[in-house]
Order: structure tokens, then sequence, then C-alpha cells
């Protein structure tokens, strides 16, 4: 498939206030999320590389043992089996991007 909108995908919500579209790839998965104020996702790892490319809003991202605000333009790289979590300081959506494939995503499958 290789052309895919977007707009025509499920939306699945794996936490509270992350709202997610989700696709895959031969090799990466993608998910395109609009996020609620104040929605967080709790530190956790895997063995995936994982990059976050905020386009609206504010995020608080924590990568290891540092801690930035992330807004529109902004991108945070996850190397794999690295501790992070993320906090919405506002609203806004942002695309994740994880290499390898990762088909569950919060419980909630990804395919």
């Amino acid at each position: 498939m290789p052309f895919i909108d977007t707009r025509q995908l499920k939306v699945r919500e794996p936490l509270p206030g992350w709202k997610g579209q989700y696709f895959h790839s031969d090799s990466m998965s993608f998910a395109y999320y609009a996020v609620a104020a104040g929605a967080s996702i709790h530190e956790h790892m895997h063995p995936n590389e994982e990059i976050w490319h905020v386009i609206e809003g504010e995020l608080e991202v924590t990568i290891g043992d540092q801690t930035r605000v992330a807004g529109p333009g902004s991108v945070a790289l996850v190397p794999p089996n690295t501790t992070h979590s993320v906090r919405a300081l506002t609203g806004g959506r942002s695309i994740v991007v994880d290499y390898p494939l990762r088909h569950s995503v919060g419980g909630v499958e990804t395919d």
C-alpha cells in the first residue's frame, strides 16, 4: 500500500487523552496523535527506537535523566531500551515513529 490517507484510519485511545491513528511500513510503525492537555504516558522502555515529532502544542518529554519541553517543530529521539515518559502541557498533535515495527501501544493493537 504505497499511499495512506491518515484521515481514514481508525482512532484508538491507548491511554486517556492519547487518541492515535496507526499504520505500518515494512519496517516502521507510525502513530498520529491528538493529545489532550494533562494527558501523560508513564515512564517505560521498549526495544524500539522511537522518534517524537511535535506538530502542535507542548509536550514535556523525559528521556533517561533529561527532561525538555518540546514544542512545534521539536523532535525527541528515544534510543532503544531507554526509559522515557511524556506529559502534555497543552493540547496538541504529534507524530511518533517506531523502528522496528511495533504491533501494540499501551495494550492497543496498532495493526
